[in-house]
């Protein structure tokens, strides 16, 4: 999952960058409204978190209000001091989901992203099922016949994005788009590196290979694990 993070202070933009990436989201961090606003038209994301209180041309407001006119399904989740009744109305009423006061506590964020991921349209389902695989999106846990499967965080968010759509064929770049942040230069070599790692986890104990590479197009997993 992508995270779009717009955050002025320097100190907790880091701290919610760190965070987050512990716990395997790949995050596009930005400090003023423009470049904020101009990544949220122009990248793919999962979520959007904005505070309102943004150095640039607009406020947060209206940077929500602005990306919820393009994208109706994207979930925004609000951070700000302003604690008012009149303030968290505004936000709502701007397209928001959810508005969190700071100071909070990181847990309570993290509960919040989980919710909101899970009522946003890409969570088709709460836990996906191919075969004998098994993914929790909320746990970030992986069974394989019920055996547990330890994955790094992209290892998870490329298995994720691949059981979100079984059978189609998914390119290397959507894959970087979906688990590596916009920073990212490399290019699909690293892709290739996950989907090893990530094959050599999930065929263990002389399992099937569910992974099925083809060349020049991309990955896809096979629909008739047993």
């Amino acid at each position: 999952m992508r995270i779009l993070l717009a955050e002025d202070d320097q100190r907790l933009r880091s701290l919610l960058e760190r965070v987050l990436r512990e716990n395997g989201y790949a995050v596009d961090a930005h400090s003023d409204s423009d470049s904020a606003l101009f990544a949220a038209e122009t990248e793919t994301i999962d979520l959007l978190i904005l505070d309102i209180m943004l150095p640039g041309t607009l406020d947060g407001i209206e940077v929500c209000r602005r990306v919820r006119e393009q994208n109706t399904g994207v979930p925004i989740l609000l951070l700000t001091a302003l604690d008012g009744p009149q303030h968290r109305v505004r936000g709502l009423d701007s397209g928001a989901d959810d508005y969190l006061i700071k100071p909070f506590h990181l847990p309570e964020l993290l509960a919040r992203v989980r919710a909101l991921l899970r009522r946003s349209p890409v969570a088709v389902a709460p836990v996906l099922q191919l075969g004998s695989i098994r993914l929790d999106p909320a746990a970030r846990s992986v069974t394989r016949d019920d055996q547990p499967i330890d994955l790094t965080a992209r290892e998870f968010a490329v298995l994720e994005l691949l059981m979100r759509r079984p059978g189609a064929i998914v390119s290397a770049s959507e894959l970087i788009d979906h688990a590596w942040d916009a920073n990212y230069e490399g290019y699909s070599n690293v892709v290739a590196s996950t989907i090893r790692h990530l094959r050599s986890k999930l065929t263990l104990d002389g399992r099937e290979d569910p992974i099925a590479t083809l060349r020049g197009s991309g990955y896809t997993l096979r629909g008739d694990l047993a």
